[in-house]
């Protein structure tokens, strides 16, 4: 009875624990998935079904029955590119690359910037914005940009459609890339299903140490310093400059060990498997400017971006003022897609001012003298602006605690986090109370919160009510917050105390910044000499890993940051 409970769980699907990569009930599937993979690899239909079928079954345990989606933009877009390789006339070509794009973003649209727009219209007109619910499923701005591109290249005939729907499926649904990258072209995966599936050792020991890599930079290192970074974050004023700094600087590996461990994961499962993801990220942060990050940071996005944005919208072709105005463009939409919040737009539009400004130095720049000390000044630069950036990318609304109120009068939970305003919260909370005595609190209220507006929240456990009123400080206001405090706070006296109280996260900050700085050829090195080490060291490195990660990870599994994108 336990097996078959336990069977019945693995197939249900739990939206507060979606399956990912560094979970124990993945890593028990693909185990027993590969096993039968392995035994099955040289036949190619029943391969393909195969993988087919645990593709769609990782994205349910990810997503649930949004799956759907994914299955309808798979039959809908490999139908729409069977539609304009057949079209005789241009104008039919069109109209099938319109309704296959149209249709994709406006998918995206609606589960990504539904809220996004109507709390926009509502500060226009002056509403009080209540958000839709609307679940975000896992994955869907990275598949929805693959199966665009394969669109756009079969329009632009940089390749001719797969007759095969099974192929497209295994392509635009094959697990190991779906839900968080790398955004792979069909140019690069799918002629590698038509080519015979060879499992080298080389290939299944070099996916296993990436994937070894990818769990210790997730698991271990950020996974463990996002608790300290969240802290400060989340209350940046009760930190001093220094603390808040060692926050940022602490976000910067954070996002990088999370995302190209995600990456690494994602492209190590593929090596196993047979087939080549490419390269999602290349040590960014040694990056002399920002268009060398750009080259170095989320390849497959910023490189699709590239072809599928900025070269349409005409590049560096109309001229050096419309080059600069198409990279503000790109980069700003590119924030965009990385969340529905003004904060993204600005860390899209910065960068895209960051490129522009670099372009048109490029000349210039290219005649200062090759010496360390200039090296060393770009890096610095260069390095400064991202995390700077950074800072406007993580931070979060904050909501402060102005005023709790208690009571056992029976009310309705329908006001739980109701956003009310200066005019009618005195109003709501007398109607609940039935007190006029509480005017004089509520007014009060006010002058600590000025014109922003307040929302409460009523928690209800056993006949008792809690209202607490709130005040909620954005985003945006948060990181020029934690900007000031870094620029006007900063008390180098909390240098031994923080790390005396934070050694651990201060060993793993280095260990992250020491696995990133190194040359390319010392991680080539390691590479090769895991595949070529005996058995006995394999499962050795294996098992000392597997210790790391338990002992670092929080109680509860924590999804990868571009989960939310």
């Amino acid at each position: 009875m336990n097996l078959l409970r336990y069977l019945k769980e693995l197939f249900n699907y739990d939206q507060q624990n979606p399956m990912i990569f560094n979970s124990g009930v993945f890593l028990v599937l693909f185990a027993f998935f590969i096993t039968i993979y392995a035994l099955i690899h040289k036949k190619k239909l029943a391969v393909t079904l195969y993988v087919i079928a645990f593709s769609f079954l990782f994205y349910y345990k990810s997503s649930g029955w949004y799956l759907w989606i994914l299955v309808f933009t798979t039959f809908t877009d490999y139908s729409f590119a069977i539609l304009i390789t057949r079209a005789k006339q241009l104008i039919w070509k069109r109209l099938w690359l319109f309704l296959s794009v149209g249709v994709s973003l406006g998918i995206l649209a609606y589960f990504k910037y539904t809220n996004f727009l109507i709390e926009n219209w509502d500060l226009i007109v002056g509403n009080n914005f209540q958000p839709l619910d609307i679940f975000l499923p896992i994955g869907i701005s990275f598949y929805t940009f693959q199966s665009i591109s394969y669109v756009l290249d079969v329009y632009w005939k940089k390749i001719k459609p797969t007759q095969s729907i099974l192929d497209y499926a295994f392509y635009l649904s094959f697990f190991p890339q779906l839900v968080a990258g790398p955004i792979v072209k069909a140019n690069l995966f799918l002629p590698q299903l038509k080519e015979k599936i060879k499992l080298k050792k080389e290939d299944v020991y070099a996916g296993l140490w990436m994937i070894m890599v990818g769990l210790f930079k997730k698991a271990v290192i950020a996974d463990y310093i996002s608790q300290y970074n969240d802290l400060v974050f989340a209350d940046p004023m009760h930190y001093s400059g220094f603390e808040n700094l060692m926050a940022i600087l602490g976000y910067t590996l954070q996002i990088y060990m999370d995302f190209s461990g995600y990456s690494d994961m994602a492209i190590g499962l593929g090596k196993i498997m047979g087939f080549n993801l490419g390269v999602n990220f290349n040590f960014p942060y040694k990056a002399f400017n920002i268009t060398d990050f750009w080259r170095r940071w989320h390849i497959s996005l910023s490189s699709w971006l590239r072809d599928y944005l900025y070269i349409p919208l005409g590049g560096n072709r109309k001229g050096k003022v419309r080059m600069y105005v198409n990279l503000f463009i790109t980069m700003l939409l590119g924030g965009l897609w990385h969340g529905a919040s003004w904060k993204f737009v600005f860390w899209g539009a910065m960068h895209g001012v960051g490129l522009a400004i670099h372009k048109a130095l490029s000349n210039m720049l290219d005649k200062i003298p090759d010496r360390h000390y200039v090296n060393f000044m770009s890096w610095s630069v260069t390095f400064i602006f991202v995390i700077f950036l950074w800072v406007f990318f993580r931070a979060a609304d904050i909501n402060t605690r102005i005023h709790t109120y208690n009571t056992t009068v029976n009310i309705e939970n329908r006001l739980e986090t109701e956003i009310i305003s200066k005019d009618n919260l005195a109003t709501l909370v007398i109607q609940i109370f039935e007190k006029d005595s509480l005017i004089k609190t509520v007014n009060e209220s006010f002058e600590v919160s000025g014109q922003k507006k307040l929302f409460v929240d009523i928690r209800d456990e056993e006949g008792q009510k809690e209202i607490i009123v709130n005040e909620r400080t954005k985003a945006f206001d948060v990181a020029w917050i934690m900007v000031r405090k870094v620029i006007t706070d900063m008390d180098l006296s909390f240098v031994v105390p923080f790390a005396k109280a934070r050694s651990t996260w201060l060993i793993l900050i280095i260990i992250g910044f020491a696995m990133h700085f190194p040359p390319q050829k010392w991680n080539d090195y390691m590479l090769q000499t895991y595949v070529r080490s005996p058995y006995l060291v394999k499962l050795l490195v294996f098992i000392v890993l597997v210790q790391l990660a338990i002992q670092f990870k929080s109680e509860e599994v924590q999804p990868f940051i571009y989960f939310q994108f």
